[in-house]
């Protein structure tokens, strides 16, 4: 066996097994049922399943309103990692110094990220009401016209960003400050030696020690957003004019419980899984030669 004693694989397979075995029951067989689902047309009130090959994936790509849908999950997915990363950044660089009542103030940026979704949403659906909601409140003291958010689709989907941004920004707030915090800082004391601005100072210091940490950010972020569901359900549940804020994963709710189309929403499912998974394999692979550098 390898000049290893048989006891050793015999404890391998025995700390390793279990979680093999449910990374395989609740991940993987799912995902292949998923994918297997996804080639039936199948009400789920009915016990049997027609088989149509591709004909769900021709539909979802000539469907009129596929690209709309797809165009909310792009704006919203690129708006919410972007937003939530530069301001959890900022954050962190802020509260890393020692200032009064930094950790109060930490406390209270991290908490609505443990605060549930649907909560939230209901919250925002007040700060955001157009009669009397504070966002009206504020842009009518400087002389500005309230948006409609709940009737502007454009609105509406800028309104479910800010709120799910809102909600999320602790997470990168948190994970950021702990990478500043186990930063090397010889060296941004030798580039301060060596007449370095702050600018340069965190554009050429900084910056490259934090790159693991927003690699990590940067999918764990990405998988989190497309997954939204309870914000949107909660404040538009998808509108206005039928698809104003309607993602990829929201329509596969749609498809499946609301429709009952369980095949088409598989598809939907589907699609998402290799878009993210060929994203996540570009992105490992970036992240690999930026390593090998």
């Amino acid at each position: 066996m390898l000049g290893r004693p048989w006891r050793d694989y015999v404890l391998f397979l025995a700390l390793v097994g279990p979680n093999l075995a449910l990374l395989f029951l609740f991940t993987y067989r799912p995902l292949v049922d998923n994918i297997r689902l996804s080639f039936f047309d199948w009400n789920i009130a009915d016990p049997v399943a027609t088989f149509v090959g591709f004909g769900n994936y021709r539909e979802w790509w000539g469907r009129s309103d596929t690209w709309q849908i797809v165009s909310n999950t792009v704006l919203f997915t690129v708006a919410t990692v972007a937003g939530s990363m530069v301001l959890g950044l900022a954050l962190a660089m802020l509260l890393d110094r020692k200032l009064f009542g930094r950790n109060l103030v930490r406390s209270a940026i991290f908490a609505p990220f443990v605060i549930s979704g649907a909560a939230v949403g209901v919250a925002f659906q007040f700060v955001f009401d157009p009669n009397f909601g504070l966002v009206q409140d504020l842009l009518h003291r400087v002389g500005l016209t309230v948006p409609d958010f709940y009737q502007s689709p454009g609105w509406a989907l800028f309104m479910v960003t800010v709120t799910y941004m809102w909600k999320n920004l602790g997470y990168t707030f948190v994970i950021y400050l702990a990478a500043l915090q186990g930063l090397r800082a010889e060296l941004s004391e030798a580039a301060e030696i060596d007449g370095a601005g702050r600018w340069s100072t965190f554009r050429h210091v900084v910056l490259p020690q934090l790159r693991p940490t927003t690699f990590f950010l940067s999918i764990t972020v990405m998988l989190n957003s497309l997954q939204v569901f309870d914000i949107i359900n909660v404040m538009t549940r998808g509108g206005p004019l039928g698809t104003g804020t309607t993602t990829m994963v929201y329509q596969v709710y749609n498809e499946t419980f609301r429709n009952f189309r369980a095949g088409y929403g598989a598809t939907v499912a589907t699609i998402m899984f290799l878009v993210l998974l060929s994203i996540t394999v570009y992105q490992v692979r970036i992240m690999d030669r930026g390593d090998h550098r």
